[in-house]
């Protein structure tokens, strides 16, 4: 059985041996559980199957490796995307796309290092692009520019769930304060900015402020059409 078939549920033909106790979904879970507790290196087949009360070798009925189940594993971390119907607008339906996969992501932010380099897109992930480019159908864009504008949204989405997972803007600036304190005159741009986003409460906006000024900068190149 490879990554396809098992993440499509498309199986060649009936299998043989003992009628199955766990499905292929109990054992994304279970690796889902391990990684957000412990992160994705924590994953293993062994760990899979303590969790489920099974052996090593009973998990490769379901998955032939880590690498297979770390793919159902985003699949169904990521499930379905919300839908954008009821919103009017492509900047509307984006942004709200664009920040349910920020949600997403940031409850499991392993899936960040999981989703990296070439793979196999599973149904649910595969339905998120579907939606995004629906909401672009009809504009001024061709085919590659469409995708080019979900892929800078998703890397807007990408970037701040892997620079916050440890550590919130707000945490970040409290660092360098005390790293500043009796060094500020070599740093005067850094403390400036640090004093105004704290007056302004202006901190954590990273990724709203980058995902409004991709829609600003798609919304301008549409208008010189």
């Amino acid at each position: 059985m490879d990554v396809i078939e098992l993440l499509w549920g498309e199986p060649a033909g009936p299998r043989r041996g003992p009628r199955p106790t766990l499905t292929v979904g109990d054992l994304a879970r279970a690796g889902i559980e391990l990684a957000d507790a412990e992160g994705l290196a924590a994953v293993t087949m062994q760990r899979v199957a303590e969790a489920l009360g099974v052996t090593k070798m009973a998990t490769y009925r379901y998955v032939p490796g880590k690498d297979e189940l770390v793919a159902l594993m985003v699949d169904t971390a990521l499930g379905a995307p919300p839908p954008l119907d009821d919103l009017d607008g492509w900047r509307p339906k984006l942004r709200a796309w664009s920040l349910a996969m920020n949600e997403r992501m940031q409850a499991h932010p392993w899936s960040v290092r999981a989703t990296a380099g070439p793979r196999v897109t599973g149904p649910n992930e595969l339905t998120w692009a579907e939606v995004a480019l629906a909401a672009v159908d009809g504009l001024a864009l061709d085919g590659g520019q469409k995708m080019d504008v979900i892929v800078a949204l998703t890397s807007q989405v990408r970037s701040l769930v892997e620079q916050t997972a440890d550590n919130s803007e707000e945490r970040i600036s409290a660092t360098w304060m005390t790293i500043l304190d009796g060094r500020g005159e070599r740093f005067p741009h850094v403390v400036a900015a640090l004093a105004s986003s704290a007056r302004h409460s202006s901190r954590d906006q990273g990724l709203t402020f980058g995902l409004d000024r991709i829609l600003d900068g798609v919304e301008l190149y549409l208008s010189r059409q």
